[in-house]
């Protein structure tokens, strides 16, 4: 008795990806590596598997509560990544000595996370990271906000906005208080406020940080300071006078926007917001998150911050960092919502319509001409009736058909069809290529 088919399925929080979406995925990745390397940004991978204890304890209780954890045929107790910054922690303190400081990386790579799915949020997801290593410089700082502006600004996204903030104020708020003991806790807390609200950080405050009501009522109204970049930074400075953590802290914020203003940032772009508090244990200083102003609920995009002491954790050296991660999947949920960019189903620009039968090494001969004039190309691979052909690459998302018959043959010509205006142009077939760029780029 035969068996029955296995049903296809796919696992709660995982996906397919079909050529539309993933077309979308890869072109939002080939942007982010452009303009990680026009900042001198280099590729790294690491493996998806590391050893439980390199990834333990170096994000937060809750992240060490998602990790897919297991022991392997092996049986060693292993874990697959939660991000990409502690693997590049664990990176740097094994390869410091080829690498060099300070060292510029990018990394895009799949991470995983067992936490409750919701919008543009799975178990499965992408990360693009970029990071500076080896430099306490505020430079390497702004810079970070300046890559998170030129990415924004390279997808098509007009309304975002950069906010801002520095853990060493919040921690010199919290020496203030007396709580230093309870700053991890605290901040972990803090974190949750736009997603929680206010009473329930009030209760997470109380409950699991062993903050008293007064006390926590001070941290809520630090966090909910509001108005112009100059008014909070003035009582930023004011609150933090009896504080040489949260003075630095200050100073080092002023720097950054001050810094990014220089380089061109727009004004209103960058905004200082007290409740960025990042929940990863490892910050320790700037901390950034991306909002879309037109889809504020779908949360922070690109977040990130300065960590100068995680790598400490593998290694006795030093190597501070910076840098930030790309949520890809929320940005396209985003780039969906908004419709920015295009809708194909196919990589290539150019359709090779293939009718006249006994023309088969002609046609063939022709779309290996266009592919190397540059153009990406995809020629019909059955001589089939033109409208049929036209028809497949209207669906598929072609940009034009090239399309040559007995008349066009004997004359050395082409017809190049702009298939959403429908207008064709007769020209050589030696020119085909340079015609297909002109009206690609119109």
């Amino acid at each position: 008795m035969s068996q029955p088919p296995i049903q296809p399925r796919t696992l709660k929080g995982f996906r397919d990806f079909l050529p539309g979406p993933m077309l979308r995925r890869e072109h939002l990745i080939d942007t982010a590596k452009r303009v990680f390397r026009s900042y001198g940004y280099s590729p790294i991978d690491t493996p998806a598997l590391e050893h439980s204890d390199i990834l333990l304890g170096k994000g937060s209780d809750e992240t060490d509560k998602q990790l897919y954890r297991f022991d392997d045929a092996g049986g060693r107790d292993v874990a697959m990544r939660f991000d990409l910054t502690v693997p590049l922690a664990r990176f740097m303190a094994q390869h410091a000595g080829t690498l060099g400081a300070p060292f510029k990386r990018y990394h895009v790579g799949p991470v995983w996370r067992g936490e409750n799915t919701q919008r543009g949020r799975f178990r499965e997801f992408l990360q693009s990271d970029f990071d500076t290593i080896g430099t306490k410089s505020i430079v390497a700082d702004i810079e970070t906000g300046l890559v998170i502006q030129d990415l924004f600004t390279a997808l098509g996204f007009e309304a975002f906005t950069i906010r801002l903030n520095n853990r060493k104020i919040l921690t010199g708020f919290l020496d203030h208080l007396d709580l230093t003991g309870q700053a991890t806790a605290v901040l972990r807390a803090l974190d949750k406020l736009p997603k929680v609200g206010r009473e329930a950080v009030t209760a997470e405050l109380e409950a699991e940080a062993d903050v008293s009501a007064s006390q926590a009522d001070e941290i809520l109204r630090l966090a909910a300071l509001e108005g112009g970049n100059d008014d909070v930074m003035e009582t930023l400075e004011s609150l933090s006078a009896s504080s040489e953590t949260g003075t630095t802290g200050v100073g080092e914020l002023r720097q950054v926007l001050e810094g990014m203003a220089a380089a061109g940032v727009p004004a209103g772009r960058v905004m200082v917001d007290v409740s960025i508090a990042r929940g990863l244990d490892y910050y320790t200083g700037t901390v950034f998150e991306t909002f879309l102003d037109a889809l504020p609920d779908i949360g922070s995009c690109c977040s990130g911050g300065r960590y100068d002491d995680l790598a400490s954790l593998y290694t006795k050296q030093r190597f501070p960092g910076v840098g930030a991660s790309l949520g890809v999947d929320r940005l396209l949920a985003a780039m969906d919502e908004l419709e920015l960019g295009t809708r194909r189903e196919t990589a290539a620009s150019v359709l090779v319509v293939y009718f006249e039968e006994d023309r088969r090494d002609d046609y063939l001969a022709l779309a290996t001409r266009l592919r190397r004039g540059g153009l990406d190309v995809e020629m019909y691979p059955e001589p089939r009736k033109i409208g049929t052909q036209l028809k497949y690459a209207d669906r598929r998302g072609h940009r034009l058909a090239v399309i040559a018959g007995e008349q066009e043959w004997s004359a050395g010509t082409v017809q190049v069809k702009d298939l959403a205006s429908g207008e064709s142009v007769e020209v050589p077939a030696a020119d085909a290529a340079d015609t297909c760029h002109r009206l690609l780029e119109t």
